[in-house]
């Protein structure tokens, strides 16, 4: 059990709290840098009063452990958060934001090529890795800050929202430097310090679901980043790992309107990495609008043949620019717009 104190709580009341517990032969454990502060109430048992707690002073609830959300809980009557994506877009309004580009920052020439195209389509975000977290050691590993000035100066000429992938907690005041929005990767959704490390920080948080999460997992991780002050989190569904081989990934879009009624919280979908197959990419953008989702994260390359990585999966500029024209309908009947 948790006990939320009111925002305006301070530690003596925290304290009181402790004592109370303390009473009550309990053990009180304060949530290191939660905003509001936060106890966990350890080891319930026959002197648990809960009318007294209820009643301390500066005690705002109590909340029991079968809801687990309570950051980006959705409350009856609640909007989704909209999410700043740069100056001029944003995730979780009316409009569905896209965010477009490679897997892999390869050059300059590539990702100014790349942010025309995605700009052009109608892309609000430009997407592009320039720390990469790859299976093998022998990989192409991006290249780091040199990389990021690039997506930089894409910025600069298109004023597409940066977004790209943070892999350590040494790199997030960097990435953070350069970036509009830093990306939690699948790999790292589990990695506790680096939830925590860009939770400190206050640019908006993009956070992919592990690809064996749970639904409640991939939530906990976002209320790791949202109770070190940091609100501004995107969900993001990237598949799971199954059985299945004729996909990369299986692509759980019944996630969507879950995430809709238990989190306010914007979310989007990354096709590309869902279902590894670009004819595929279309169609489960269409489903993921027409479930709900408040964006995309496409894979886009001027020419995908000759992509670093990720080539099997990613579109070329032409075959995005017809996935935005045929996700119009589908916007449109989910009353929403591009």
């Amino acid at each position: 059990m948790l006990v939320v104190l009111k925002p305006e709580s301070t530690a003596e009341h925290r304290d009181q709290v402790l004592r109370c517990l303390d009473e009550m032969e309990l053990r009180g454990y304060v949530v290191d840098g939660a905003r509001p502060m936060l106890v966990e109430v350890l080891g319930i048992n026959g002197h648990f009063d809960r009318v007294r707690l209820e009643q301390s002073p500066m005690v705002d609830r109590l909340v029991d452990r079968d809801q687990p959300v309570l950051a980006a809980g959705r409350e009856e009557g609640d909007q989704t958060q909209v999410v700043p994506l740069g100056a001029h877009a944003s995730l979780g309004s009316r409009r569905i934001g896209v965010i477009a580009g490679p897997c892999s920052v390869e050059s300059e020439d590539q990702i100014l090529r790349i942010a025309a195209g995605a700009k052009e389509a109608g892309a609000g975000g430009l997407r592009g890795g320039a720390f990469k977290p790859r299976t093998s050691p022998y990989s192409f590993q991006g290249h780091e800050e040199q990389g990021l000035a690039f997506l930089a100066k894409a910025r600069e000429q298109t004023g597409l929202a940066i977004v790209t992938e943070v892999l350590s907690c040494e790199h997030v005041d960097l990435v953070s430097q350069y970036a509009d929005v830093l990306q939690v990767g699948s790999r790292n959704m589990h990695h506790t310090p680096l939830l925590t490390a860009v939770g400190r920080q206050s640019k908006p948080v993009l956070l992919k679901r592990g690809w064996s999460a749970t639904l409640e997992e991939f939530l906990f991780a976002a209320e790791y980043i949202m109770l070190q002050g940091n609100r501004n989190v995107i969900l993001c569904e990237r598949g799971i790992r199954t059985h299945e081989k004729y996909v990369r990934n299986t692509l759980a879009l019944a996630v969507v309107p879950e995430v809709k009624r238990i989190s306010n919280l914007p979310i989007i979908v990354d096709p590309s990495h869902g279902t590894g197959q670009p004819h595929l990419v279309a169609p489960m953008s269409n489903a993921a609008v027409a479930c709900g989702a408040d964006g995309l994260l496409i894979e886009v390359h001027h020419d995908p043949s000759r992509a670093w990585t990720d080539r099997h999966q990613t579109l070329d500029i032409a075959q995005f620019q017809s996935l935005m024209r045929g996700l119009e309908p589908f916007a449109e009947a989910a009353g929403r717009g591009l």
